[in-house]
């Protein structure tokens, strides 16, 4: 059992402590609402670059090589993550070296040079970063069903941004953006794993490195479900198709977040589902297929991904259809939903093992939901869904997806 402990630092900073006895390891790591969503359109990206940009160094580790260098004395390691959600950084290590590993952390992240030298350098190994990207078919699909469900919206724009943006942000615009994001109170830092080495006394003086700002820059509200289709045309052997419905749940509840995910595991999420089953495996219309339940704050979506012979896509995506729709109407029976929720409930477990892991997903949580639960929590969640809530999210699911579609076709394919 994972233990527990949340108090509250004097510039607002959640700091949570998730004790995980039987390891040796501990992840520290520090997480703001400050993703891709809460961006103004001209800043789209910018979250991202600044988080590539604080690991160039802070006051007592000056340069990204006193960073690099000091994690790999501790057998440390370091890294990072900008979602549309939230910003997020990490640091794992033995037990005993956990004190030294925040130090590390918070010194480099919450006291930055930004300095103005190695932004130049770094814009362009983002550029890269995001060329890498868009040549990559699959990420280009992701990308395009993000705007295929929200439009215009922040949540319907690249976490990455574009490269032209990334050729104009100052130094000036990105201190202004982590002044205004980067909030404590809407943040928080997280231990997981072997915490007995921590020093209060100096936890709370290392996480205090975050200064107390004003609440500001909430994210606009997530639009309404509107269906989109947007392709791609590329001249490929595989398409990569993507669809999307809204499901009727509130993201908010762990419970109907837990019978989301059964469902969409019994729709797509393993080898024994409905769309592995009949796409793959019946017809041989591709390789790879899944689905997945998605939810911010206050928005959700099933989504479907799959690569596919491109001269098959169109009869896959009327199959697909179809099998949501029976689901709709006649509903999933009590025993695929028995299997769907043990093998959710086992992937949790076995996806929560890592220390990384649990901080990572408390950090989820806790920007996204404002709740902190353990891994246990989760889990029971999951085994204590029932036939009628997944049959409920089932019936819900109606109508037409939103379509993100890369591969030689036309949106009227679609439509």
């Amino acid at each position: 059992m994972i233990d527990i402990a949340q108090t509250t630092l004097d510039t607002g900073l959640p700091l949570v402590r998730l004790s995980m006895p039987g390891t040796r390891a501990a992840t520290a790591l520090v997480a703001f609402d400050a993703g891709a969503r809460t961006e103004r359109a001209e800043e789209n990206g910018m979250a991202h670059f600044l988080e590539h940009l604080v690991f160039k160094g802070g006051e007592k580790y000056a340069t990204y090589r006193d960073v690099n260098n000091t994690a790999e004395r501790l057998g440390a390691q370091l890294n990072a993550y900008t979602s549309h959600d939230l910003v997020a950084f990490h640091i794992t290590c033995r037990g005993e070296a956990l004190m030294d590993a925040v130090d590390l952390l918070t010194d480099f992240v919450a006291r930055a040079h930004l300095d103005a030298d190695e932004l130049d350098k770094e814009r362009g190994v983002v550029i890269q970063e995001i060329n890498r990207s868009n040549d990559q078919p699959s990420s280009v699909a992701d990308k395009l069903l993000d705007k295929a469900v929200y439009g215009d919206h922040p949540l319907g724009r690249p976490v990455l941004g574009p490269e032209e943006h990334l050729k104009t942000f100052s130094r000036d615009a990105i201190v202004a953006f982590r002044d205004r994001q980067w909030a404590p109170e809407r943040g928080g830092a997280f231990l997981a794993g072997d915490v007995s080495h921590a020093d209060e006394g100096k936890l709370a003086e290392l996480f205090s490195r975050f200064p107390g700002r004003p609440v500001d820059g909430k994210a606009d509200p997530a639009p309404g479900f509107e269906r989109r289709v947007l392709a791609t045309e590329r001249d490929t052997n595989q398409s990569h198709l993507r669809l999307a419905w809204e499901p009727k749940i509130d993201p908010t509840s762990l419970r109907e977040r837990a019978a989301l995910s059964v469902y969409s595991t019994l729709l797509g999420g393993s080898m024994g589902s409905r769309l592995f089953d009949e796409i793959r495996e019946q017809r041989g219309l591709c390789y790879a297929i899944r689905a997945y339940g998605w939810t911010h704050a206050d928005s959700s979506t099933l989504e479907v991904a799959s690569g596919l012979d491109s001269t098959k896509c169109l009869e896959a995506y009327g199959r697909i259809k179809e099998i949501v729709r029976e689901l709709a109407t006649d509903g999933p029976t009590e025993e695929e939903v028995e299997r769907a929720r043990a093998y959710a409930a086992g992937s949790t477990v076995l996806a929560l093992e890592s220390t990384n892991a649990v901080a990572r997903r408390a950090a989820g949580n806790k920007v996204t939901y404002d709740e902190v639960t353990s891994p246990e929590d989760t889990i029971e969640a999951l085994d204590a869904v029932t036939y009628d809530e997944v049959r409920q999210v089932a019936a819900d699911i109606q109508g037409e997806p939103a379509v993100a579609v890369v591969g030689p076709h036309e949106q009227s394919d679609f439509e």
